[in-house]
């Protein structure tokens, strides 16, 4: 498949947008699949396979975009409560997405990785997600970055542990715990905070996904299923937040 040239100025702005108005790093919370599928009276798996098509445009249009990184919440550590036979084909379908995505990855000079746990989503698929990271490791484009068995809880338990550690065998004292020793001890040390994040599925509430990321991130929720989720919606997305006076809990010098 033919790889989409970079966005221009002009292409930009004939979609309202502005380069210096895009968000450096969105996240996702990728929700309706089932209700999509049960729209439809079709199986819930196959609202699944529809999504996937949905990650595939809005990966693209993002690294055309140039965006520095995309989080897509793709499994989190609640998920493993939903009946196994959907359990396994979520992983059998991770792992075709990681192997058929690959060139693209590398045509499009994306660096692909993941946060949350790995060490229970089988062997076979780390394997194949491994050598999807290692791959694309020194690409210099857009970071594609999978919330896989994750949970931010979970996330903020495991950073206070190395904390704790630290603590303990002396190499960092209490008073010298800030924000930022936190934030090095997260999945997501050394990646940008979220400036916006998309819920599709018009959901309310945040489900456990970057609690600590998202403090100041604009939120911007769509009716649309995930399935049903493209590049209108996500330019819309973008407009939005491009609207949006961002004060990061200050005030606005106005203009006397």
């Amino acid at each position: 498949m033919a790889v989409e040239s970079p966005y221009t100025s002009a292409d930009l702005e004939a979609l309202g947008l502005q380069q210096e108005r895009l968000p450096r790093h969105v996240a996702i919370i990728m929700d309706g699949n089932g209700r999509w599928a049960r729209q439809r009276g079709l199986p819930r798996i196959e609202g699944h396979r529809r999504g996937v098509q949905s990650v595939r445009t809005v990966v693209e249009e993002c690294a055309r975009m140039g965006l520095e990184q995309l989080t897509l919440y793709c499994f989190s550590s609640e998920n493993w409560k939903r009946p196994r036979l959907e359990l396994d084909l979520l992983m059998s379908l991770l792992q075709q997405y990681v192997v058929a995505e690959r060139n693209e990855i590398m045509r499009q000079d994306i660096r692909f990785c993941t946060i949350g746990r790995t060490d229970r989503i089988g062997p076979r698929i780390y394997k194949e997600v491994n050598t999807t990271i290692e791959m694309s490791r020194n690409n210099p484009g857009m970071r594609l970055c999978l919330a896989l068995d994750y949970g931010a809880r979970q996330e903020l338990v495991h950073a206070v542990q190395n904390i704790a550690r630290a603590v303990q065998q002396g190499t960092l004292r209490p008073d010298e715990i800030d924000e930022q020793t936190i934030s090095d001890n997260l999945y997501t040390a050394g990646m940008p905070d979220p400036d916006l994040m998309i819920r599709t599925a018009g959901e309310m509430r945040i489900s456990n996904f970057l609690l600590w990321q998202i403090s100041y991130a604009e939120l911007f929720v769509t009716q649309t299923c995930w399935p049903d989720f493209g590049a209108p919606l996500l330019f819309e997305a973008f407009r939005d937040y491009a609207g949006r006076e961002r004060r990061f809990g200050g005030l606005v010098k106005e203009t006397i």
